[in-house]
């Protein structure tokens, strides 16, 4: 396919792609959008002008906060919105290709504008299904023969996040605070946290709401995901270290995560389908699948310094996890466990075999004891007040590329 509108050749936003987001230009109603290069596509003014009059969409639909709403019309719609932009941009005949004063209202630069959390997230699930990830933090806490828990190979393990804290890229956030028991101390101290980390993750949404009491299998799971984002769960390790037992994580948690802005779609992912590892021993049937349903998808970690001086730490590929999004669903709802539009399921930390592909500052520094030497000659052994890390992803296919852009987010001092 070839696009009528000039794009950068390394653009993550290609025809191939379309995802969807939420934007504003000033003080204006937020609209929904999708992107290609660097222009922004506003989908109010598109289906105000009738390019999707077929779909008889209501225009309170694109003039809106979230997604939601958009992604409650069901993947028959919204698929062919897609199929439309898709068709609208690569035809150098179509409505909009020769219709300037279109463009003018409906294209918007993308620096021009603010990008808004792409989902109202109901609930929030964080998973543990890098098994390479897994392997560090135990050899770290336990010990190398007992790195996995006994139940790491039979269930995907998760925990409940916090939905409210989850904020858009480029949302700074203050450092955390809270208890800690450093280990030559009898009691425990208070105050902000001496080991911030970031967790390199990516996060499904899910697009079908069920009812409580409703499963859904492995083979149905991907009726129910609607696309993927970036995912940035901070994790403060000393107070996580402290507070974990029994019943495991809290505050070291819930302080913030940041997302991308834009979801891409499921469908968009479909050719990077790559097989996964092979789970040993068998799982128990729920948990069997058919097909390829790890997803080809580089991902990268920098940080960059107060100064502005930027270092690339890490690269892995979201295709290392060790339990996919399918049996993630799965387990979840197996219980009876009902879920709804928009909630928000993190992967866990992406960490590959080689130690460039750590997706943690726990792991890349071997929790502080091999410090990050950065360019400017300070290092890192955790994650220092006034750094933004920024994390991006793309897939990649011959010349087919579909990307996510970039999430990021600046570390503020306590307060």
């Amino acid at each position: 396919m070839k696009c009528w509108l000039p794009l950068d050749i390394d653009t993550d936003f290609t025809l191939y792609n379309f995802p969807f987001g939420v934007f504003q230009i000033e003080h204006q109603k937020p609209r929904l959008a999708s992107i290609l290069g660097d222009n922004i596509i506003d989908l109010a003014a598109m289906n105000a002008l009738g390019f999707f009059h077929e779909l008889k969409i209501d225009e309170g639909v694109f003039e809106n906060y979230f997604l939601n709403d958009f992604i409650a019309l069901g993947k028959p719609v919204t698929n062919k919105v897609r199929s439309i932009l898709i068709e609208t941009f690569s035809n150098e005949n179509s409505g909009l290709a020769v219709n300037q004063e279109y463009q003018k209202l409906i294209l918007k630069n993308v620096a021009d504008v603010t990008m808004l959390m792409p989902v109202k997230v109901g609930n929030y699930t964080d998973f543990y299904s890098s098994i390479q990830h897994a392997t560090n933090v135990g050899t770290m806490i336990r010990d190398p023969k007992n790195a996995l828990s006994p139940n790491y190979k039979h269930i995907p393990i998760g925990y409940h996040g916090r939905a409210s804290s989850i904020t858009v890229s480029g949302t700074n956030f203050f450092r955390p605070k809270g208890q800690t028991k450093p280990a030559e101390a009898e009691l425990p101290i208070f105050g902000p946290t001496k080991q911030l980390d970031f967790e390199l993750e990516m996060a499904f949404i899910t697009g079908k709401p069920t009812k409580l009491g409703q499963s859904i299998s492995t083979n149905e799971a991907e009726e129910f995901i609607f696309g993927m984002v970036l995912f940035n769960d901070w994790s403060a390790r000393d107070m996580q270290t402290w507070e974990y037992v029994p019943l495991g994580p809290f505050l070291a948690k819930n302080f913030c995560s940041t997302v991308s802005p834009w979801v891409v779609t499921l469908e968009a992912l479909e050719q990077f389908r790559v097989e996964g590892e092979v789970q040993d021993p068998v799982v128990l049937p729920y948990l069997q699948f058919n097909g390829k349903k790890n997803i080809d998808i580089n991902l990268t970690v920098s940080i960059s310094t107060e100064t502005g001086v930027e270092k690339l730490i890490s690269q892995s590929n979201y295709k290392y996890m060790y339990w996919n999004m399918n049996q993630q669903l799965a387990h979840h709802t197996v219980n009876g466990c009902n879920i709804e539009i928009g909630d928000m399921y993190a992967s866990g930390t992406i960490s590959g075999n080689d130690e460039t592909a750590y997706g943690s500052m726990m792991e890349l520094t071997w929790r502080g004891t091999k410090p990050i030497q950065m360019p400017d000659g300070t290092e890192r052994k955790f994650i220092n007040d006034y750094d933004t890390v920024i994390m991006k992803g793309f897939a990649k296919k011959g010349d087919i590329k579909v990307g996510f852009g970039e999430v990021r987010a600046k570390v503020l001092p306590a307060i």
